[in-house]
Order: C-alpha cells, then sequence, then structure tokens
C-alpha cells in the first residue's frame, strides 16, 4: 500500500516531521511518500493561504495518481483543497482535521481543538460545522503562535497548549484534545501525558483510516459532486489541467 502525506506548506523541516509521524504509525507494509509544493506559502494562517495552496494540493494529488499511490492525505488542519482533490482522485482522500475530528469523536463524547493563532479559530470552527461535528466540540482554543514558530519552542510550545488543553478539561468538559495544525505531529504522546487525555494528531489518525479504507478496498466515489471532474480547457499556467 503506498499512501501520499502533502504538506501544503512549502516548509520541508514540517515535511520531515509530518513524515515521521505518518511512518511512526505507518503497518510494515503501508509506503509513505511525504511531499510538498514548489510553490505557495511557508505556511497556512488564513483564507488567502489556504486558496493558494489548495492548487499546490491537486498538483501533489496529480503526481501521486502517477506514481500509484493508493490513498491521499493532506496534512493541513484547514483541509484544503479537500474536495477537489477528491474529484481527481479514485483512492482515499482524507484531510487531517476530518480524520481527527472523527477519531475523537470515537474517544470521548465531546473534545476540544488546541490550534496556532486566534485568527484560524474560523476555520476550526468552518469544518467543525461543515463534517457535522460542532456539538462534538466543547471549544477551540488557541496558543496564538505562528505556525513557523513552532519548531524552535519545545517545551514551552508544550506547556502553552496543556495549558488550554487542562482549561478545556476542566472547564469546558473536555474528554480528548485535538492538535489543530499539521506542525504539532510530533507532540500527542507528551501532551497527553502531561494532561491525562487522548491527544489526537490528525496525521497519524489520517494514515489509519487510509490504510483501513484501503484494506476495506474503498475508494472515493465517482458518482456525483465527486465525480472526475469535466472535461474542458484549461489557459495560461494551468493548461496541465484542461481535459
Amino acid at each position: 500500500m503506498k499512501i501520499q502525506v502533502i504538506n501544503p506548506n512549502t516548509n520541508l523541516a514540517m515535511t520531515t516531521r509530518i513524515r515521521r509521524a505518518a511512518e511512526a504509525v505507518a503497518r510494515p507494509g503501508t509506503q509513505i511518500l511525504t511531499c510538498c509544493p514548489d510553490d505557495g506559502p511557508a505556511s497556512i494562517e488564513g483564507h488567502f493561504d489556504e486558496a493558494i495552496a489548495a492548487v499546490g494540493v491537486l498538483e501533489e494529488v496529480r503526481r501521486g495518481i502517477a506514481e500509484g499511490c493508493d490513498a491521499h492525505i493532506i496534512a493541513c488542519f484547514g483541509d484544503p483543497g479537500l474536495l477537489a482533490a477528491r474529484e481527481l482522485a479514485r483512492g482515499p482522500v482524507i484531510g487531517i482535521a476530518e480524520a481527527a475530528f472523527h477519531v475523537a469523536s470515537l474517544l470521548c463524547m465531546r473534545f476540544a481543538v488546541v490550534t496556532t493563532l486566534s485568527r484560524t479559530r474560523i476555520i476550526a470552527e468552518h469544518l467543525l460545522r461543515n463534517y457535522g461535528m460542532t456539538g462534538h466540540c466543547t471549544s477551540v482554543r488557541c496558543v496564538d503562535v505562528p505556525v513557523l514558530g513552532l519548531e524552535d519552542m519545545g517545551d514551552e510550545l508544550i506547556e502553552l497548549i496543556a495549558r488550554q488543553a487542562i482549561d478545556a478539561r476542566d472547564h469546558d468538559g473536555a474528554g480528548a484534545i485535538v492538535l489543530g495544525c499539521g506542525g504539532m505531529a510530533d507532540l500527542p504522546a507528551k501532551l497527553s501525558e502531561r494532561v491525562g487525555l487522548p491527544v489526537i494528531d490528525g496525521v497519524a489518525a489520517a494514515v489509519k483510516l487510509a490504510e483501513a479504507l484501503c484494506e476495506l478496498g474503498l475508494g472515493t466515489s465517482k458518482h456525483g459532486d465527486l465525480a472526475y471532474p469535466l472535461a474542458k480547457p484549461f489557459t495560461g499556467r494551468f493548461k496541465h489541467f484542461g481535459n
């Protein structure tokens, strides 16, 4: 089984961290192919960044299909380009936010999300609504650290996230914590020990869901709105998407 894991930003250090998190949970027979676009934002922290990054995601999905990947994972918590990628692919395409929400809902009645900047809270809230998960989430909390600032914080970052998670546990009744950034993929074990709750990283959750769907022989439905895109000419830099 070959699973493509796409970091939608261009940060190579984060791509490496995501690859390690994916490989740590993958079955021995699963090959993880991790990539990121050549062009796009260095981090994704708003609607504008997501719109630009979505094109890079679709480019990577096309490459993954050509390389024979069985499933594709979008490793950004905004799940940029998810539905468009599902139109392109026959195999499962999983966003890490959607995966984390579903896994958390199997472990507790209500979970909390801890993400990066306050300006991205609305993006998480929109995803919760769109995925039918609003009733399962107590709160979306933010540590107000930019994505590119996560790399060098070490124990300070653990403490910032843990503080929000403990408040969600003690004051909101959260029974689990969803980490709201692909750049937090290496933190669940340390945070779970610190907070005393299940802590879900969407990268790991998406890998296990992708493996399960592939093993069940299930792929993206090509009936209705997720059917392959209609053939038509594209011009300019997007000409290769045409027909």
